[in-house]
């Protein structure tokens, strides 16, 4: 079946956001007592939601324990809304890309573990004018990837079934995410986490940059 439509993560795939989710979630853990990390340790925390976020890098007792857990996470949420945006860019060829896509008229969509908010802002900033069709983050009663329903919802949103959709993300939860839904996975490997760990986990490709998922959306895959 010809793949139709392009679905996204966001942290590691669109945009490179390791630099501000680190330095805000050190603020946080800071803030709160604990130890803090280098920021290239949080491409192991990332991609699971805020609350799995700090269950890694809290230490082991403090992660385990829910209401700290939930503390740094409304911590976090008021610390990264100050600075969501310092550091954090597209990867090079991501907008061209996009821009390719659309010029196709091909169905373009964002699903992220991101809160809801914070993906809608990263997208309006980050991606002015290049619109998609459904954009979104973790809500409420929606169950987090690697859970289908968000993915599936997002092709139903943009008009084709999931089997004609590409999913590209850079973590395992990704390529869980795009096989549960019967999609076409794609593992970026720019982004967060290794090649091998995409492979092993259901990545049917694997690009090395953007631009060459163009050959494999309108074509066929």
């Amino acid at each position: 079946m010809k793949l139709r439509a392009a679905l996204f993560d966001l942290d590691g795939t669109l945009l490179d956001t390791l630099e501000d989710i680190g330095r805000c979630a050190n603020d946080t853990l800071r803030e709160r007592g604990f130890p803090t990390h280098p920021v290239g340790d949080y491409r192991r925390f990332v991609g699971e939601g805020v609350a799995a976020l700090f269950q890694h890098a809290l230490p082991a007792e403090a992660g385990k324990d829910r209401d700290v857990v939930a503390g740094c996470a409304a911590t976090f949420g008021r610390i990264y809304d100050a600075g969501w945006d310092v550091a954090s860019k597209p990867y090079p060829g991501v907008l061209e890309m996009l821009d390719a896509l659309r010029a196709r008229k091909i169905p373009m969509g964002v699903l992220s573990n991101k809160p809801h908010d914070f993906a809608l802002k990263c997208v309006g900033k980050f991606f002015p004018g290049r619109s998609f069709d459904v954009v979104f983050g973790m809500r409420d009663g929606v169950p987090r990837k690697p859970d289908p329903a968000g993915a599936v919802e997002a092709a139903s949103r943009m008009g084709v079934a999931a089997a004609e959709t590409l999913y590209l993300g850079d973590t395992s939860v990704d390529m869980r995410t795009a096989t549960a839904a019967g999609m076409f996975a794609v593992g970026a490997a720019w982004g967060f986490r290794s090649v091998e760990e995409l492979e092993a986990h259901g990545a049917k490709a694997i690009v090395q940059r953007p631009s060459e998922i163009l050959a494999m959306v309108g074509g066929g895959a």
